[in-house]
C-alpha cells in the first residue's frame, strides 16, 4: 500500500511513520503487528502471517506509547488489504486515546494549521457518517 501518483494529493490526513509496540485484537485472539504509519483517521500495519480477514471486519488496536505508560485503544475496521499491509480505519475512539493521538500528530506535523485542518476533516467525516 505504497502511495501512488495522485493518491497522496487526495489524502486528507497526514500519515506519520511511527514505530511502537502494537497489537491487533479480535475476540480473544491477539496478533502483535508492525505499525507502519498512523494518522487521525487510521493506521497501516503489516499483516500477521496467520491472520485471514475480510474487508469491513472489526478489530481493536492497542498502540503502546512511551514504553507502556500510554496506550492508544482504537476500535478499527479493515478497509484495505494490500499484502503485506492492512489498512485500518478508526471508528469511535475514546476521548483519552484521541487526545493522545492528536498530540502525537501535532508533535510530528510541527504546524498547528495542518493539525486544525485535519481535525476539521475528521469532524466533517464523522458528521457525514451520522
Amino acid at each position: 500500500m505504497t502511495p501512488q501518483d495522485g493518491q497522496q494529493e487526495r489524502r486528507r490526513f497526514t500519515r506519520i511513520s511511527f514505530d511502537a509496540k502494537t497489537e491487533l485484537k479480535q475476540g480473544d485472539t491477539v496478533w502483535p503487528v508492525e505499525l507502519v504509519d498512523i494518522s487521525l483517521h487510521g493506521l497501516l500495519v503489516k499483516q500477521p502471517e496467520d491472520l485471514v480477514a475480510d474487508m469491513g471486519e472489526l478489530f481493536n488496536v492497542t498502540v503502546h506509547l512511551a514504553g507502556d505508560e500510554i496506550e492508544l485503544h482504537l476500535p478499527v475496521h479493515l478497509v484495505r488489504i494490500s499484502p503485506p499491509y492492512l489498512g485500518l480505519e478508526c471508528n469511535a475512539v475514546e476521548l483519552e486515546s484521541i487526545s493522545h493521538l492528536r498530540r502525537l500528530v501535532e508533535l510530528n506535523l510541527g504546524d498547528p494549521a495542518l493539525l486544525d485542518r485535519e481535525l476539521e476533516h475528521l469532524l466533517s467525516d464523522a458528521k457525514q457518517a451520522e
